[in-house]
């Protein structure tokens, strides 16, 4: 039998068992009812309601527009369709950046509107204090470091970030801040392979990698990415299992030409 099925229900504990096994991690993005049923049933364990729906869902450049009612909305479709996985709800964009009373808050409205199992946010040193004050409401906290799309602007470029010493010491110090602060894992974005392997070997908690090399303790995609539904973004970590932009074309321009050429319906597909 496997695991996934072992398991009735995933935990931060769930999570912390499996990192010491050696277990990998397998974590997607969902925001919708009907593909988190799809995504809980085939034995994902943890959805992310992500600010990246501000992208795949509402077509904005950045994860940035999105608002706070929003994710709510969004987490609340998940949750309605799991029973296994842990949902984790991203806290957009200033809802707790420079403001911890603000952050609480915020995080309290999720947990309580949506009925998700915990929040994420971005940032290290800089945003500990509002970690710290979410945490002490007995909140579960997922943290976010390396290539931080909410810091976009600051940025300027989506390339690979802590490729310079300066950089990948303050990630490392910031992880283990994060850690000792009480967050249950960490988000590592777009770092090189050798520094995500040497994060999640520091770190008891688990480490989820996107674009971060194979020795963190799990890995994470955005559905409509690997899926194949996005076609514009290509980035070397991303594999795609289905070209459904290609399926989904083809079945809608079938289902134009039957209805302009009364093929449908049919006898058998009408009352």
């Amino acid at each position: 039998m496997s695991v996934y099925k072992e398991i009735k229900r995933v935990t931060t504990h769930t999570l912390s068992e499996m990192k010491l096994k050696g277990e990998k991690i397998a974590m997607l993005t969902s925001y919708d009812y009907s593909m988190a049923k799809l995504v809980d049933q085939a034995g994902i364990d943890i959805i992310l309601v992500g600010d990246s729906a501000s992208n795949v869902m509402a077509g904005n450049e950045t994860t940035l527009p999105i608002t706070l009612d929003q994710m709510i909305y969004h987490g609340k479709s998940v949750v309605r369709a799991v029973t296994r996985a842990l949902v984790v709800v991203d806290m957009p964009f200033g809802t707790y950046q420079g403001n911890s009373l603000e952050a609480l808050n915020s995080a309290i409205k999720i947990m309580k509107v949506t009925h998700a199992d915990a929040v994420k946010v971005e940032g290290g040193k800089e945003i500990i204090e509002s970690v710290e004050r979410i945490l002490s409401a007995g909140i579960p906290v997922m943290g976010h470091l390396g290539l931080m799309p909410q810091s976009i602007n600051k940025y300027g470029t989506y390339v690979v970030r802590a490729r310079e010493e300066v950089e990948a010491k303050k990630l490392i110090e910031d992880a283990i801040l994060l850690e000792a602060a009480g967050c249950f894992a960490i988000v590592l974005e777009k770092i090189p392979a050798e520094l995500g392997t040497k994060v999640a070997k520091a770190l008891k908690i688990p480490v989820i990698g996107i674009g971060a090399g194979g020795g963190c303790d799990g890995q994470v995609l955005v559905i409509h990415d690997m899926l194949g539904i996005t076609q514009t973004f290509s980035p070397r970590f991303l594999r795609r299992y289905l070209n459904l932009a290609e399926e989904i074309q083809g079945a809608v321009n079938q289902y134009v030409q039957d209805v302009k050429s009364k093929d449908f319906p049919n006898e058998r597909e009408q009352y």
